[in-house]
């Protein structure tokens, strides 16, 4: 890990366990090495660094083009690597740079639904991830976040100190079979296939305090 990268990475570590009692739930199916998508659903603007934190390697994270317009956060962000994104319709440069990334043996956050859930809840896949692990083949690891919405949700601007945990689920493998046929439906169906398995995700109970 770079520098700046490493403090963000252990800071990031103390305020979620400070402010969010974050949990991460079977972290060690998260593969060390090799190139991986790392794929979440999407509640808040905490879950990028939340998922980051939940790695014990380094990972790549897709963010608005427009933030790297802003002095000094956007140096920041490219040294937090940070891909940029166009938010307007679908970007092919960032998919490519995710792909490029993914075949360099790194892992990257990716959120199948492509936005934020305004309650909370999961919404349909879209056809991106299909596309990066039809060019990648790379093993797919399904990560549902829980309390995030409750924590920092869309259309608000406050932090709430709620609970956050973070369940990973065990790795998938596709392989060229699972792209046959029309290709649109396939990036589709594969996509569907990793929402599936995230909503299957559930949110163990936590210990009562003792008193």
């Amino acid at each position: 890990m770079g520098l700046v990268y490493q403090t963000a990475y252990y800071l990031t570590r103390a305020l979620a366990h400070c402010c969010f009692d974050y949990r991460v739930i079977n972290r060690e199916a998260i593969p060390p090495s090799g190139g991986l998508i790392l794929a979440m659903n999407h509640q808040s603007f905490l879950d990028p660094p939340l998922a980051g934190i939940a790695c014990d390697r380094e990972v790549y994270f897709l963010a608005r083009k427009s933030l790297l317009e802003i002095p000094v956060l956007g140096g920041l962000l490219l040294d937090l690597n940070v891909i940029p994104y166009d938010q307007e319709g679908g970007d092919m440069s960032a998919l490519k740079s995710v792909i490029r990334v993914v075949k360099g043996g790194d892992a990257v956050v990716v959120f199948p639904e492509g936005t934020r859930s305004r309650d909370g809840r999961l919404l349909p896949a879209q056809s991106g991830l299909g596309l990066v692990v039809a060019k990648t083949l790379a093993p797919v690891v399904p990560m549902r976040i829980f309390g995030a919405h409750e924590a920092f949700p869309r259309d608000n601007s406050k932090i709430r100190m709620e609970p956050v945990t973070l369940v990973v689920g065990e790795v998938l493998h596709f392989t060229p079979a699972d792209f046959k046929g029309d290709t649109k439906a396939a990036y589709k169906r594969v996509s569907e296939t990793v929402m599936e398995r995230i909503a299957a995700l559930r949110c163990p109970p936590r210990r009562p305090a003792l008193d």
